[in-house]
């Protein structure tokens, strides 16, 4: 047992001195994932997160919508706690995650 611990703490230590590497102008959304300890079991709740409200998106823009606030307000209300909804959505569209939606979320935080 104290050797796995031993072990994750070696990881845990690799993987924070990796995420200092890690250029946060061209990857700052993996450079979030890595500092914010996010779990793969959250990663993928994020991402199955984010295809539904492209989907919605699409879905909403296909009928005409010009304002999808409330599709923010979703994104940010079942984000993990330990994302900053703005700084997240920088930083997804800065590595071309769902560059459309993104967009769309940067002009209603800029607005």
């Amino acid at each position: 047992m104290l050797i796995n611990e031993e072990q994750n703490e070696t990881i845990n230590f690799h993987l924070q001195l990796l995420s200092r590497t890690i250029d946060m102008n061209r990857f700052p959304f993996t450079k979030l994932v890595i500092e914010k300890n996010i779990t793969k079991s959250d990663y993928e709740k994020l991402f199955n997160m984010l295809n539904e409200l492209e989907r919605q998106y699409k879905k909403q823009k296909e009928e005409g919508f010009l304002d999808f606030s409330s599709l923010l307000v979703q994104f940010a209300g079942m984000l993990n706690e330990r994302f900053e909804p703005t700084t997240l959505v920088y930083a997804l569209k800065k590595e071309g995650y769902y560059p459309s939606l993104m967009s769309e979320f940067i002009k209603i935080l800029e607005s």
